[in-house]
């Protein structure tokens, strides 16, 4: 007599993230955070807002905030010389706020994260990071999506 057992499938121990790369440090994301990649274009200035928002930019008939994100978090100087947009998923449950705009430099890399992705506790944490970690043998920063999408708010860019 033979007996079947049933295996339940196990969850993944792997996940696909992309790196992007700003002008002083990548990001990893969950590959599910990034709607699309478009080129630098028809940035729409913000008057008297932060320099860390650089406008508006048009997307699928949407205006989305364009943010720098260096600059959110340290203050760093805007380089939009080759510079890329990404569009962002929106995580925090606004209503009516779905998508945000992130400068970039280059093309986003695929990479496969999995379980025991190495956190890198020494390497010191700016605001809007939320960690380090080591990846194919450089440094990302996990950032902190619900701060920036804070950040619109307090700015009354999003509700």
């Amino acid at each position: 007599m033979t007996q079947t057992v049933e295996v339940s499938p196990a969850a993944p121990t792997q996940l696909t993230g992309l790196l992007l790369t700003l002008s002083d440090r990548l990001l990893l994301l969950p590959n599910t955070a990034v709607a699309e990649l478009v080129v630098y274009r028809n940035v729409q200035p913000a008057e008297n807002s932060p320099d860390w928002l650089l406008g508006q930019v048009g997307w699928r008939d949407l205006s989305l905030p364009l943010l720098c994100f260096e600059s959110a978090s340290s203050g760093a100087p805007v380089n939009t010389e080759g510079a890329r947009i990404v569009i962002i998923n929106a995580i925090g449950e606004r209503e009516g706020f779905k998508f945000f705009a992130l400068l970039i430099q280059g093309i986003p890399r695929s990479v496969r994260v999995d379980e025991h992705l190495p956190a890198l506790a020494q390497e010191p944490l700016l605001p809007l990071e939320l960690a380090a970690v080591s990846l194919e043998g450089e440094v990302a920063k996990i950032p902190d999506l619900q701060g920036l999408e804070q950040k619109l708010a307090d700015l009354k860019l999003i509700k």
